[in-house]
């Protein structure tokens, strides 16, 4: 899968992801205590979603546009998220996550950015100017290792690469492995597109058998049935959510669903446990 994020920025992936990854910070903000929040392949940080490369592929027409069109007030801090980089009531900015992770900071929270393309780092440079992140340019799965555990103790890593690579699954349930041996507690947002159902079952298979106690899945299937050889939706493997998150997320899920269903699809967004 070749993906650059400038071609997708605002797409139905995003507003899920998104949301979620708001949802799962404000859940662990709840206690006082810091929290470090690593992003291991953070991108540009900003889009514009009336750049070339957005206007050629028109995703966020079926992403971040239809949340904004929908009047779910569960929707309403992603809304507002997106809002804050944008003039005006329709949004031609959209946040990726290193903005957003910006705007849920406390004083005592730590953020941490990692972007190995150059270029994109250089944006991202731009971007950040002025806000207290940390910024690496540093190979993703090795700077997820050697962060962990992090200082404060508490936190959440989000891993969300392009799945440029063939062995980009591989990286990611071993390095997985390692990250849970070093930090059991610690909780992680890995993000994944969903193209065909066979090569996501057997990943989920090789990461059932890591053990992990606590690894949900959330999965976002824009249509009614497969479609072979396309962008089916995306999701989240989020591992250690706590309580008042998951007790928050089948109202949210459903709310996102209604929002994104293509023009004559219902859709699916379904959450479990991945049984060790």
């Amino acid at each position: 899968m070749n993906y650059r994020h400038s071609f997708h920025a605002g797409n139905s992936a995003d507003v899920v992801k998104h949301s979620l990854l708001i949802a799962l910070v404000r859940a662990l903000q709840q206690k006082e205590g810091g929290l470090t929040l690593i992003d291991t392949h953070a991108g540009c940080g900003l889009y514009d979603l009336g750049s070339d490369d957005a206007q050629r592929t028109d995703e966020a027409a079926g992403g971040v546009l239809r949340a904004f069109a929908n009047t779910n007030t569960l929707l309403d801090s992603y809304r507002a998220a997106v809002q804050a980089v944008n003039v005006g009531c329709e949004p031609h900015l959209y946040p990726g996550s290193p903005t957003i992770l910006t705007q849920l900071l406390r004083p005592q929270d730590v953020l941490i950015l990692n972007e190995k393309h150059p270029k994109d780092v250089h944006v991202l440079r731009g971007v950040m100017r002025g806000s207290s992140a940390a910024i690496h340019q540093r190979d993703a799965y090795e700077l997820w290792l050697a962060l962990l555990p992090p200082r404060a103790g508490r936190g959440v890593v989000v891993v969300d690469p392009p799945y440029e690579q063939t062995d980009e699954r591989a990286r990611i349930t071993s390095t997985l492995a390692a990250a849970h041996r070093k930090w059991a507690h610690g909780v992680t947002m890995i993000w994944f597109p969903l193209k065909d159902r066979a090569t996501h079952q057997r990943w989920k298979e090789q990461l059932r058998k890591l053990g992990i106690p606590k690894l949900l899945r959330v999965e976002h299937w824009l249509y009614d049935s497969e479609q072979p050889g396309i962008y089916n939706g995306a999701g989240l493997f989020i591992v250690n959510p706590p309580y008042a998150f998951t007790q928050t997320l089948p109202p949210l899920l459903e709310a996102l669903r209604d929002a994104l269903a293509p023009e004559g699809h219902k859709g699916m967004i379904i959450s479990d446990w991945v049984s060790a």
